[in-house]
């Protein structure tokens, strides 16, 4: 653990306070900042590490301490250096472990031994990632998705007949969706199932070698069965794709008659995972196989669905699978909170260069770029996780039943869309940047941040390619925008597109004053008063995203009314402009989440110090997109430069609360499992300070060259 007497935080040593120098004075551009408002805490606040630690373990708080306890336990952690074959078999044990504890049933029905408990299961499925992301991801497909398939898509039948095997992994199986030829385009893949009248069978075919099942978890080694997607064809009608139960090995591992397989092999990472391929070959399963919630057919190959449309019954069926989002973006947010732990925990220890002392050597995150790299992450990271309880509670009301309207599956499904990818990318550059923030020391296996960096790299095109599902939010985003002008004519679009751009945003919102020249103002001190102000940064922020919709769909208007290679043309067109519009989005929606969360926040002094990171967050927003904003005449150029004036002083004040706020995470030092995070970089720099202390005491310390000239 850290040795919290030597430690940067608020509770900062009487060492650190004497030995850094005193900041040089800003130019005027960098103008000093103002006081703290009227209704602001304390200058010097102290952060309630305890209390704002329960507050970040969310809804589920109680149930997620039960899964970081389960992940600390040895016989669940990766053991760095074993071959693939020692790590798919580790893995493996484990889950039997977890089923032993209990561990992975609570999202079951609770006749079947679960707890009908949809987000609890999430919560406690994320924590894993500690333990092993391999492990995470196995278990995700064994009762995530194989488990949640037959659950979801299935009947009380399949329910009775499937689901306590595969509980308790009797029989591992597979979820066999993505193809070779075809992966985030699910509706367009090759596989078949066509119904044969006579012998009341399904047929599955993978009619060429594009359509083989790829990529798929449990398929290479381990699995003896999995829900297989194909396109169902019955009377020469294909009604689009559907769930089928399919075995496809026997009890010794052999593959069963007319399938066959490949193994993926060695990958970039998670190589606890057997992942593997699959094709079919005129292979034969019975019409009880066919999970037919959503679409049926008789034994005399009469199809029918409750859903009469194909398009919004496809859709369905995918959505009562989007817990695979959930989780990956609570995951990915838990690996940025572990790395910028172990990084900020050791550049809060590690010295190098003496530039403000004769004796003593800078601590690494007194630096300026130091915390400049690692505190921006650090308040992404917070918004991540406060986003990310709202979606789980929303994810939990419409799997409970709570909630379940088509209204609230499409929203559901859009929050999944839009804040996966944010969290995955964010992950990975956040290892990444840590990983270079301890240097030599970070490239070690011992200290994990390679090895999460691998293991989550295709985090982020599971569950669909990132790019793909924001260009899925941007179409919502454009469904609801255009509701609102359905009977609209071009004028009208016209004039409502200019008004967005000028009007609205000048006038409409109260923005006006935001674009005025600083002259207007008098001060930078000014402009920094207005830009950190909560209402504000929400205007700026929706603004953005309302204008950069209204553009496009005022683009996009006549498109529909094209030739479809025209129209294809035409959206492609403004694709790239789409997507940033949803990423946009997503990013309105984890800060208005911070700000929530913000609000529930009761002890003053975290709340004084969370304002500043979700202030961090929100002008790091502003400053990640100045060019839209000044070419937009949002901000003027002297307001761009307050921005950065600010966020470089509320990193400087963030800095002391640096620890605290990661320790906030919760993690122990068998979470993190990293030496360097662990007070040995303490115990080292201590010893090396000891040395040079005890060598000048005693007078015996070589005086330098430079000194004798």
């Amino acid at each position: 653990m850290v040795d919290t007497a030597s430690r940067t935080s608020s509770k900062q040593s009487p060492e650190r306070a004497a030995t850094v120098p005193p900041k040089p004075a800003r130019d005027a551009v960098s103008a000093p900042i103002p006081a703290p408002r009227a209704d602001a805490q304390p200058a010097s606040p102290r952060v309630d590490t305890e209390l704002l630690g329960r507050q970040l373990l969310g809804t589920w708080a109680d149930l997620r301490v039960i899964a970081r306890e389960r992940a600390a336990h040895p016989d669940l952690q990766r053991i760095e250096g074993q071959t693939m074959a020692e790590h798919r078999e580790r893995v493996l044990q484990q889950l039997k472990i977890l089923v032993e504890q209990g561990a992975v049933h609570r999202a079951f029905p609770t006749e079947l031994g679960g707890h009908d408990d949809h987000g609890g299961n999430i919560a406690g499925f994320e924590e894993l990632v500690l333990a092993d992301p391999s492990l995470q991801i196995k278990s995700g497909v064994q009762w995530g998705l194989f488990g949640a398939a037959v659950l979801h898509l299935g009947t009380e039948y399949h329910h009775r007949t499937f689901l306590p095997d595969i509980m308790s992994l009797k029989v591992p199986g597979a979820f066999a969706m993505t193809e070779t030829g075809h992966g985030s385009d699910v509706a367009a893949i090759g596989t078949t199932a066509t119904y044969d009248e006579a012998k009341q069978q399904f047929v599955i075919n993978t009619p060429f070698r594009g359509a083989w099942k790829d990529y798929l978890g449990n398929a290479a080694v381990h699995g003896t069965a999995a829900v297989v997607f194909a396109q169902l064809i019955t009377k020469g009608v294909n009604h689009g794709v559907h769930a089928f139960y399919v075995p496809i090995r026997t009890a010794r591992g052999g593959f069963l008659k007319g399938i066959g397989g490949e193994d993926d092999g060695l990958k970039g990472g998670l190589n606890g995972i057997d992942n593997g391929r699959l094709h079919f070959t005129n292979v034969r399963v019975p019409r009880a196989n066919l999970l037919n919630r959503y679409g049926s057919v008789a034994e005399d190959g009469t199809y029918s669905s409750p859903i009469s449309s194909p398009g919004r019954r496809f859709f369905t069926m995918l959505g009562t699978l989007v817990q695979g989002r959930v989780s990956l973006d609570g995951a990915a947010t838990s690996a940025a909170a572990m790395a910028l732990t172990i990084a900020i925990t050791y550049g809060n220890q590690r010295r190098q260069f003496n530039a403000a002392s004769e004796t003593d050597e800078e601590v690494l995150l007194d630096y300026q770029r130091h915390q400049r790299r690692l505190l921006p992450k650090l308040a992404t990271t917070y918004a991540q996780i406060f986003a990310h309880d709202e979606f789980l509670v929303k994810f939990d009301a419409v799997f409970s039943g709570k909630a379940d309207t088509d209204d609230d599956r499409q929203d559901l499904e859009t929050i999944a869309a839009a804040l996966k990818p944010l969290s995955t990318w964010h992950a990975l550059e956040t290892l990444q940047e840590a990983r270079e923030a301890c240097g030599g020391s970070g490239f070690l296996a011992e200290n994990r941040l390679v090895g999460l960096r691998q293991d989550l790299d295709v985090y982020v095109t599971f569950e669909g390619d990132n790019n793909v599902l924001l260009q899925l939010v941007a179409k919502r985003l454009l469904t609801d925008f255009s509701k609102q002008f359905a009977k609209a004519d071009a004028g009208v679009m016209a004039r409502y597109v200019v008004s967005q751009t000028a009007e609205r945003a000048y006038h409409g919102t109260g923005l006006r004053r935001l674009a005025q020249t600083i002259a207007d103002f008098g001060s930078t001190r000014r402009s920094v008063s207005e830009l950190r102000d909560e209402e504000t940064q929400r205007e700026l922020l929706t603004d953005r995203v309302e204008t950069m919709i209204a553009e496009i769909a005022g683009r996009l208007r006549d498109a529909r009314k094209l030739p479809k290679v025209d129209a294809a043309a035409a959206f492609n067109r403004n694709q790239n402009e789409l997507i940033e519009a949803a990423r946009a989005h997503a990013e309105l929606l984890q800060w208005e989440a911070f700000s929530r969360g913000l609000a529930q926040t009761t002890d003053p002094g975290t709340k004084q110090v969370l304002t500043w990171v979700r202030d961090l967050f929100g002008l790091g927003l502003l400053e990640k997109h100045l060019s839209w904003y000044l070419i937009h005449g949002r901000l003027s150029p002297q307001r761009a430069q307050a921005v950065t004036a600010y966020i470089d002083r509320l990193i400087e004040r963030l800095r002391p609360h640096a620890q605290d706020l990661v320790d906030a995470f919760g993690y122990k030092p068998e979470h993190l499992r990293a030496k360097i995070a662990s007070g040995a970089e303490q115990e080292r720099q201590d010893e090396a300070r000891a040395y040079y202390a005890a060598q000048r005491a005693a007078g015996t310390l070589p005086v330098p060259e430079k000194s004798k000239r």
